[in-house]
């Protein structure tokens, strides 16, 4: 009779064991990959399709062709939304190129260093609708303009633009006062100007949104812009070096 007892306990205890087991063995990931491994199982039960019901927020439960129609149109409203982000920054783009093709023909117009300057100042801030355009140069100049920086610059050249064209941000309230003359809100770029691998200074343009100017900004225009402005001021300071 014990001996009864006993087999009908280790019969228990096997099947709560296996039971354990399989619930330990299947997990999420077994489940996905079996049905990953055989999507051919909603061919051989299509009833699954409608009659499996998930969780929704908004309606409640929905089957699982519903769930699919509802992440389609989901993908499909993102995918619009690239697409018009896109069209956007290509807009921009075409823009900001048409303007700098202007200013370019604008700037080899010009004939002297001044009239040089009064066309970076004006294009910065009245076509590009920036704050403040400032140039200093590594040599002082026998010219005067508002845009040029008086104040000795060379520690910021060599803390911002040492190893790189660009500095893109803000700048500490030093740097903005020997820069701007003042402490100014916004962002920055700095352009490192050479010519004939020969730094000649640099370009501070200010904006007064402080996400306008950042590192993760392209630089193709930049890049041309600033060989073009090195190569127009050597050729017009030259011979005005005090």
């Amino acid at each position: 009779m014990s001996s009864d007892k006993s087999s009908s306990t280790e019969t228990q205890i096997t099947k709560a064991n296996l039971m354990q087991s399989a619930e330990l063995i299947l997990s999420d990931d077994i489940v996905v990959s079996y049905l990953q491994d055989n999507p051919e199982i909603f061919a051989r039960h299509p009833e699954l399709l409608t009659s499996i019901r998930l969780a929704d927020h908004q309606r409640g439960t929905v089957s699982l062709v519903e769930r699919q129609q509802q992440q389609l149109r989901l993908k499909i409203h993102s995918l619009e939304d690239e697409i018009t982000q896109l069209m956007s920054i290509a807009n921009n783009n075409e823009q900001l190129f048409s303007l700098y093709s202007d200013l370019y023909l604008r700037l080899l117009d010009c004939t002297s260093a001044n009239e040089l300057l009064d066309c970076l100042f004006q294009a910065t801030t009245e076509l590009l609708s920036l704050s403040n355009l400032k140039l200093w140069l590594v040599k002082p100049i026998a010219v005067d303009h508002h845009s040029l920086i008086k104040n000795d610059c060379g520690g910021i050249i060599q803390n911002r633009l040492d190893k790189d064209d660009y500095y893109f941000g803000r700048l500490q309230q030093s740097e903005q006062e020997l820069v701007f003359s003042q402490v100014t809100e916004g962002s920055v770029v700095l352009v490192k100007l050479e010519h004939q691998n020969k730094v000649l200074g640099f370009l501070a343009i200010s904006s007064a949104d402080a996400e306008h100017f950042d590192p993760r900004m392209d630089t193709l225009l930049l890049s041309q812009f600033k060989k073009l402005v090195a190569k127009l001021l050597k050729q017009h300071l030259t011979f005005k070096e005090v």
